[in-house]
């Protein structure tokens, strides 16, 4: 098993949640997240005055996923989240020991 992490732009989310439900992704956690990378943030006009935004509004995804979807998993998050501009976001693969669902007590590949 494989944990899969997206950090992907707000208004993507949508394009990923319907590519992945169109792949039979079960289920994902999303959270609101900011921080920055190349980008190093931007500077913003706000009434005249100029304010540097240190950290830029993200959405993380986390999809626990069976070793043999997460290739296919990664290509549909890179797929529906890319715009081709700076900022597109990351994905990530972390190995999982051991899940289990705490409805059932089901472990592993059944608790996905």
């Amino acid at each position: 098993m494989k944990l899969i992490t997206a950090i992907v732009q707000p208004e993507k989310l949508a394009d990923v949640q319907i590519a992945l439900a169109q792949h039979d992704v079960a289920g994902m956690t999303v959270s609101e997240c900011t921080g920055y990378a190349r980008q190093h943030g931007h500077n913003e006009i706000y009434r005249g005055a100029e304010y540097t935004i240190d950290f830029v509004l993200k959405v993380k995804l986390e999809i626990l996923a069976r070793d043999a979807s997460v290739d296919q998993i990664i290509d549909v998050i890179v797929n529906s989240a890319r715009t081709g501009q700076v900022g597109d976001g990351k994905v990530w693969v972390v190995p999982v020991e051991s899940a289990i669902r705490i409805r059932t007590g089901e472990r592993d590949g059944a608790a996905i």
